[in-house]
């Protein structure tokens, strides 16, 4: 039986576990260890108590909060924290007016914003005239790339450090300390592994499963039963519109073009079981089929297309079939990204050089006017000449008569390509050779 001491604060409010759990102390943290550990910067200059405005980008629940709090307690200041979900500039003003207030009576002052990536630059603007006189130490938080999501004027005064995602062992750590807390007995690790193993990380997660599961063991439940009935249909880890949501398209990408089915079928999985649009992936599709097997396989485009359409009329779940069949396809797909390479080059040509005019014989000419001025003379239809090629006629502007951008690979039905672009280019040499 779970006992009721330490589950209520003073004033009778209700204290979550997680709350309960958080160390007092860096020895008692659990986890972040390469940048904690004794020698290393932060722990350094925790040690010593100095401020040190800082950045900790991390996924959800790896601790983040707490160690902006046992930073504070460190430095020996006070502790200010506002939410960038709720949070304006008129929240940041206040802060900076306490944060002023604290220093005429010789204190410091921990300002920590969580999601901090949520504020845009006028926001994030509003506090950095005092983080750079010292008013305030400035501790963000963010589960976001902070390359893309805060200004350089904000993130060149703040320390960067990443933080992981905890172990498994380090959450079985963290729950053993929860049964401590919660006067459970006799509970196997097996258990605590189960947790930690579906949390994928996220301690906070851990924990509320852990606390749900031992009110159901108060309740008489068996443990077994009830701890899968806490678990059952959990997602894993996902954001659809985060960081993490890329990282794993750009895996499903990457295993497409590797042509391995095992990866890419294993991420396809990770993104459906966690709530991405599968239309979004099958968009991603879409564009592996021209980037990464174009030619080599003319039809992937048409699989692609055809998928996307079918789980439009289908949806879920039954869609998911048709996009898992073109998933293999493509993974199993012969590869060439000579088109994309070849548009490329054009576009930085294009870029790069002058807007070359028309050449006159590849332009048309629907009046007398134009004919007299030159227009489409010289000018040879193919359909007219043998194998329906018009050996020699240049379709580039002439200060780029020589550059090629096409260059097939020989894979797949690019390889029949390959050899019809080699035989037009004999043909134009013979030309080039009887002028």
């Amino acid at each position: 039986m779970a006992s009721q001491q330490g589950l209520f604060d003073q004033s009778g409010a209700y204290k979550p576990l997680a709350e309960r759990l958080r160390p007092k102390t860096l020895e008692a943290y659990i986890g972040q260890r390469h940048i904690l550990d004794e020698g290393r910067p932060l722990a350094v200059a925790l040690a010593k108590g100095e401020p040190v405005s800082m950045l900790l980008w991390g996924p959800p629940g790896c601790g983040k909060t707490t160690l902006a709090l046992l930073c504070a307690d460190y430095m020996h200041a006070q502790f200010i924290r506002l939410s960038a979900v709720f949070s304006g500039v008129k929240d940041v003003r206040e802060a900076v007016t306490k944060a002023q207030q604290h220093a005429s009576l010789g204190q410091r002052t921990v300002l920590f914003i969580d999601e901090i990536h949520r504020f845009n630059k006028a926001q994030q603007d509003a506090f950095l005239p005092y983080v750079e006189d010292g008013t305030l130490t400035l501790i963000g938080a963010t589960t976001e790339n902070p390359s893309f999501h805060l200004n350089n004027a904000l993130l060149s005064r703040l320390r960067v450090f990443h933080l992981s995602r905890l172990s498994e062992e380090e959450l079985v750590q963290t729950l053993r300390q929860g049964l401590e807390a919660l006067a459970l007995k006799d509970i196997d690790d097996h258990f605590l592994t189960q947790i930690a193993y579906h949390a994928d990380g996220d301690a906070r997660k851990a924990i509320n499963w852990l606390e749900a599961w031992a009110f159901l063991l108060t309740q008489g439940g068996e443990a077994e039963q009830t701890l899968n009935q806490v678990l059952a249909d959990q997602p894993k880890a996902f954001d659809k519109q985060g960081d993490w949501f890329y990282e794993l398209l750009s895996a499903f990408h990457k295993s497409l073009r590797g042509s391995s089915a095992d990866g890419a079928m294993y991420w396809f999985a990770r993104m459906v079981d966690g709530g991405a649009d599968p239309l979004t992936i099958a968009r991603r599709m879409l564009c592996v089929a021209s980037e990464d097997i174009g030619n080599a396989d003319p039809q992937a485009l048409n699989v692609a297309l055809n998928a996307y359409m079918t789980y439009e009329r289908l949806g879920s779940p039954e869609g998911h079939l048709a996009l898992a069949q073109a998933v293999t396809y493509l993974a199993m797909a012969p590869k060439s990204n000579a088109s994309y390479a070849a548009m490329n080059r054009a576009f930085a040509i294009v870029k790069d050089h002058p807007a070359y005019d028309v050449p006159n014989h590849l332009r048309n000419a629907p009046t007398k006017l134009h004919k007299s001025e030159g227009y489409g003379k010289h000018y040879r239809y193919a359909h007219d000449e043998p194998q329906a090629y018009a050996a020699g006629q240049v379709y580039l502007p002439p200060e780029l008569a020589e550059m090629t951008f096409y260059e097939p690979n020989r894979r797949g039905f690019e390889i029949k390509l390959a050899d019809k672009l080699a035989q037009l280019r004999q043909l134009d040499a013979q030309a080039k050779r009887n002028d």
